[in-house]
């Protein structure tokens, strides 16, 4: 079955940087294209990036053009969120999201990333 696990969240202070991770199985990872979305306290949960299923295209939520890039490793079925220049508005939870042929949207557990001084 598919299963979506992140990991690399955690504290930062602001200006900061960190790199999220998320090993995909169960599925044919290299034949799709992958999704960051993120939930803050008391928000809907919204898009941060998306990304080709060769890595040769990406687009990116407004608020992180610039700070956040994107990146997979198929070998490793493996999708990355580097994020620089962390602002406390990034708080919240990271998942990632595959979307199956037949539009079935499928999410990992999330990651916490928190960011103040």
């Amino acid at each position: 079955q598919v299963q979506l696990v992140e990991s690399g969240g955690g504290l930062v202070q602001p200006g900061g940087s960190l790199t999220l991770s998320c090993a995909a199985s169960g599925f044919t990872f290299s034949n799709y294209g992958m999704r960051w979305y993120r939930q803050g306290p008391g928000k809907e949960r919204e898009f941060v990036a998306f990304i080709t299923s060769n890595g040769g295209s990406t687009n990116y939520a407004d608020s992180v053009k610039g700070r956040f890039t994107i990146s997979r490793d198929n070998a490793k079925r493996t999708v990355y969120l580097q994020m620089n220049r962390l602002k406390p508005e990034d708080t919240a939870k990271y998942y990632c999201k595959h979307r199956s042929i037949r539009d079935y949207d499928y999410w990992g557990q999330g990651t916490q990333v928190t960011v103040s001084s």
